[in-house]
């Protein structure tokens, strides 16, 4: 018996799907997100590469059983003379699952977006919203600021 595979979060532009590439830590705080039309090598490579830039190079980096994925990783690797061990396991990959969870929430009842600008600053703002509602962002103001208060002050 195979057990079930959680997808991976998509959202509708002008009606075609496109992917949402999301990198988490161990601690499960959001490092960055893309969005992009296609799930190959080159969007997964593209995603590493901006996950990387403004992180230190990982020791390691759990991903699902994707082909795209692991090709990235090992051109990634490769082109960069970098030793980054590749894991794929199942249970360790639950950490990102359970983090995409509140953004396929968020994502499911909408209708879909009319463009790729409208997603991409929409789905910024709530990784904003899921950042300060897990603690990760805090402004300059009082430590005890509920989660409206901080999003308020960011925009001040």
């Amino acid at each position: 018996m195979r057990l079930p595979r959680a997808t991976r979060p998509s959202v509708k532009i002008k009606g075609k799907w496109a992917y949402l590439y999301r990198a988490v830590d161990t601690e499960g705080h959001t490092i960055d997100f893309l969005l992009t039309p296609t799930r190959d090598r080159d969007a997964a490579e593209a995603f590493l590469r901006k996950a990387i830039r403004d992180q230190l190079i990982p020791e390691k980096i759990t991903i699902d059983q994707s082909g795209s994925n692991t090709a990235a990783m090992k051109r990634y690797n490769k082109t960069h003379k970098t030793g980054i061990a590749i894991r794929q396991c199942q249970y360790l990959h639950n950490i990102v699952e359970q983090d995409h969870r509140a953004m396929k929430r968020l994502t499911r009842p909408m209708l879909g977006f009319q463009s790729a600008w409208a997603a991409r600053c929409t789905i910024a703002g709530m990784e904003v919203m899921h950042a300060i509602r897990k603690g990760r962002l805090m402004t300059s103001g009082h430590p005890s600021q509920t989660p409206a208060e901080q999003f308020y002050a960011l925009a001040a």
